[in-house]
């Protein structure tokens, strides 16, 4: 399984989610919006415009990470994503 992971190597949660998946098995294509402004424009565009982050913009989060699997199915739920992996 391959998961792209959105996120930043500044962020605790993405780091966990990373290492949680590498022990899992799981190929992890990262982008890290910290460092690649290609990334950070990519998830912008998502953030503003997905019905996930309604709540995180509620809330005043970020949204990081994020998780896009190999069907399109993106989600900000690391359980979800160890459960199918």
């Amino acid at each position: 399984m391959k998961v792209k992971v959105t996120g930043s190597n500044l962020c605790q949660d993405t780091l966990y989610a990373i290492i949680k998946l590498k022990e899992k098995g799981v190929q992890v294509d990262f982008q890290n919006i910290s460092v690649d402004f290609g990334a950070l424009k990519a998830f912008m565009k998502i953030r503003e415009s997905s019905s996930l982050y309604d709540q995180v913009k509620e809330n005043d989060g970020l949204g990081i990470p994020l998780f896009e699997l190999e069907d399109g199915t993106q989600t900000l739920d690391l359980q979800e994503v160890l459960a199918k992996a």
